[in-house]
C-alpha cells in the first residue's frame, strides 16, 4: 500500500522543486522528457505515443493510443488502486486546455474516493474539495479563488479570508469566488452542499 503517490504530467513542466520523499512516484509517457534526472521514477505508464525512447524503468504495460482515459486518468486510477491517500499531481497545466481541463476532473474522482489530491502546476495549486469542513496553510495576502465544480455549491462559513461571507451559494456559471485574499497564514471554509475548485495562486507559495 503506498499512501503518498506522486503523478507526472505530459504538460507545462514544473519549474519547482519536486520531493518524492516517503512517495511512489508515476511518469506518464512525454513526461518523462522533463523529469527524468530531476525525480524519481517508479514507475512508467501510459500509451508513450510521445517518446521516441523506452523511458527507465521499462513500463509493466503499454496501453493502445486510442482508449477512453487519458494517460493522467490510467495514473490516477493506478493511484488509488494502490491505497493512495494522498496524491500530488504535476505538470498538469499549460499546454492543451482540453488536457488541463480534463485534470480538473481527476481532482474530483480522487475526492470522491477519499484521497486528497492537489495539482500543482507554476501558477498555483488546485485542489478540490467537497461536503464538510476545509482548511489550507498560506501565507498572508495571497490570492485564493473558490468556484463551484459540477453544480451549484453552498459555502456555510469562510475563516481566514478578506471576504469572508456565511451562507453563500457559489452557482454554477457565475464568476463569484474568484480573487479573495488570505488574511493571515491559513483560511478554511465549510461546504454545507456541492463541491468546491480550491485555486491558491503561486505566489508566496
Amino acid at each position: 500500500m503506498k499512501e503518498r503517490i506522486l503523478i507526472l504530467l505530459n504538460g507545462e513542466p514544473y519549474a519547482g522543486e519536486i520531493s518524492a520523499e516517503d512517495a511512489y512516484v508515476l511518469c506518464c509517457d512525454g513526461a518523462y522528457l522533463w523529469a527524468k534526472g530531476r525525480v524519481r521514477i517508479d514507475e512508467n505508464i501510459g500509451d508513450f505515443d510521445s517518446l521516441s525512447e523506452t523511458p527507465v524503468p521499462a513500463p509493466r504495460e503499454v496501453f493502445p493510443s486510442e482508449k477512453n482515459e487519458t494517460d493522467g486518468e490510467l495514473a490516477l486510477q493506478r493511484a488509488l488502486d494502490m491505497g493512495a491517500t494522498e496524491i500530488v499531481i504535476y505538470g498538469g497545466g499549460g499546454g492543451r486546455e482540453d488536457h488541463f481541463l480534463g485534470n480538473l476532473h481527476l481532482l474530483y474522482r480522487a475526492n470522491a474516493a477519499g484521497a486528497h489530491a492537489v495539482l500543482r502546476t507554476n501558477g498555483a495549486d488546485i485542489f478540490l474539495r467537497g461536503e464538510g469542513n476545509c482548511g489550507f496553510s498560506c501565507k498572508k495576502g495571497q490570492t485564493v479563488s473558490l468556484l463551484p465544480f459540477g453544480g451549484d455549491a453552498h459555502i456555510m462559513m469562510m475563516w481566514g479570508l478578506k471576504y469572508a461571507e456565511r451562507d453563500v451559494w457559489l452557482r454554477y456559471g457565475s464568476t463569484r469566488g474568484i480573487s479573495n485574499l488570505t488574511t493571515g497564514e491559513d483560511f478554511s471554509f465549510a461546504v454545507g452542499e456541492g463541491s468546491v475548485l480550491v485555486i491558491i495562486s503561486e505566489e508566496g507559495r
